[in-house]
């Protein structure tokens, strides 16, 4: 049975009122899909930890039909869980590691914690122990690419082929559940495609973002132009629209 803290999120709504109520109380956002196995272990360890800690907020996530907010954490892969008070990382825990998640929310749960970040804006993205580390060395040409040099950069891997999706991972890895899905759909559809994995270039990851003015990945390319994500192609598929991108491929 569901305890008074542990709540479903449906909407990005009821995401961000639930966060708002009280900024002092600790959150566990625990972002999980039905296709993942190690999933299913863990939203048992969840429930579990919003009955033993009352005071925590519990929230459960399904990472790709909320995928707005997936993306605001950076999440990667599923399972992964965020500690937060209010606006401020206090853990990341990825994977299904029952263990580390229990010791992390006992200790948050009543203590005062020592931040990893904070911010004054709305829940949105925390810096992750992934992406946040600092550079490594030989990186460091890397920044003084100009915006102009790296939007022609990423133009050219925009036409390396007719379809480019740029995704986490690579086709046969991916990274996470939309580049599965993105994948998996293309090849149904018998389209061939190139990638570009985004989480070995976060110059590109930002910029594709400003670029196509489009938040979130996967994003699928085709002909130099954007076409949209996973809903998109979903969409157009249901639609009838996408045969007639592939006719003129």
């Amino acid at each position: 049975m569901a305890t008074s803290n542990f709540h479903d999120v449906a909407s990005v709504e009821q995401f961000k009122s639930l966060m708002e109520a009280d900024l002092e109380r600790t959150s566990l956002l625990s972002f999980w899909a039905p296709w993942a196995e190690p999933c299913k272990q863990m939203n048992e360890v969840v429930k579990e930890l919003a009955k033993k800690h009352e005071g925590v907020l519990v929230l459960s996530i399904e990472a790709e039909n909320l995928s707005d907010i997936a993306e605001s954490f950076d999440v990667e892969a599923v399972p992964t869980f965020v500690l937060l008070r209010g606006h401020t990382l206090l853990k990341r825990v990825t994977g299904a590691d029952a263990s580390g998640l229990t010791t992390a929310v006992e200790q948050y749960a009543r203590t005062t914690p020592q931040a990893l970040s904070k911010t004054d804006q709305a829940p949105a993205a925390p810096p992750t122990e992934v992406g946040g580390a600092a550079a490594a060395p030989g990186t460091e040409e890397k920044k003084t690419e100009t915006e102009e040099e790296l939007n022609a950069r990423m133009r050219g891997l925009m036409n390396q082929s007719k379809v480019v999706v740029f995704m986490k991972g690579v086709p046969d890895a991916p990274r996470c559940g939309f580049s599965r899905q993105t994948v998996a759909i293309l090849r149904e559809q018998e389209v061939e495609f190139t990638t570009f994995d985004i989480l070995t270039d976060e110059a590109v990851r930002q910029g594709m973002k400003k670029l196509n003015d489009w938040p979130t990945f996967p994003q699928i390319i085709v002909n130099g132009e954007l076409f949209g994500g996973l809903d998109i192609l979903k969409e157009s598929i249901e639609t009838g629209e996408f045969a007639g991108v592939k006719a003129e491929l």
